[in-house]
């Protein structure tokens, strides 16, 4: 009579270590941090011993490849999922941009396994990612100083230790709410406790600067409104106001 098998006793995997989740978000990680060097997509691929539509991929799944076919794909692609699943949505984008199955998915995030860069908090992206997330966003917003630039920056910069005036430090989360879309509202998150601070107060400020990048001696310059002290620490790091010679090495420290 043959041995017992054993319970769990069968073929072990040949590299126990080894996770898909874990190997992607490592090369998305790698791949994000080359891309901050300006490294061209084939020098990316060479180096990673990858091919550069999986570079691309890898990219825009940290959130660090913009495009305008990258763009459109997936907006269409979003627009159709909204009442598809994966496949079928895949399979209307290709018809109506005219593009086949791996072009269409080649411009899409990787959909397991790793983070959503615009839903990811900063902690579970790069910070190759986040720096590109960060630099687009205030690129954009000098380019264009408008609202919707503005909220941009702000979802952008979720979780990133700002400085008020006096160098206290702080932070901010966004909540979701109905569509699964970021509220109007600001967590503050510091040392004291944490409060909110409502959008509208954001814009009221944004509205009382006198021109982009000047410099505001201190933050009630820009309006007794509330929580201004916070305000005029995220405006400085959005570019949108300058600092004092002296405040600037509180808030930089």
């Amino acid at each position: 009579m043959g041995n017992t098998r054993k319970p769990g006793g069968g073929r072990k995997p040949s590299k126990p270590e080894y996770s898909a989740a874990k190997n992607l978000a490592q090369l998305m990680k790698a791949a994000a941090d080359l891309y901050t060097d300006k490294m061209s997509l084939q020098a990316i691929a060479d180096t990673l011993s990858l091919n550069p539509i999986k570079v691309r991929k890898l990219l825009i799944t940290a959130g660090v490849y913009e495009s305008d076919t990258a763009k459109l794909v997936r907006q269409t692609f979003h627009s159709f999922r909204e009442t598809q699943d994966y496949s079928t949505a895949v399979t209307y984008t290709m018809a109506a941009l005219q593009l086949s199955r791996p072009s269409v998915t080649s411009y899409l995030p990787y959909a397991k396994g790793v983070y959503f860069p615009e839903d990811a908090e900063a902690e579970n992206i790069s910070a190759g990612a986040e720096r590109q997330r960060h630099y687009r966003a205030v690129v954009a917003l000098k380019k264009n100083p408008c609202e919707e630039n503005l909220w941009k920056c702000v979802v952008a910069f979720r979780g990133y230790k700002f400085k008020t005036l006096s160098g206290l430090p702080f932070t901010y989360k966004l909540k979701k709410g109905r569509g699964d879309e970021f509220t109007k509202e600001l967590w503050i998150d510091r040392r004291e406790g944490g409060k909110s601070l409502a959008w509208s107060s954001v814009l009221l400020v944004y509205h009382n600067i006198g021109k982009i990048g000047e410099v505001v001696d201190r933050p009630k310059a820009l309006g007794d409104i509330r929580g201004v002290s916070y305000i005029y620490g995220i405006f400085y790091r959005f570019g949108l106001i300058d600092v004092p010679k002296k405040v600037k090495e509180k808030m930089t420290k």
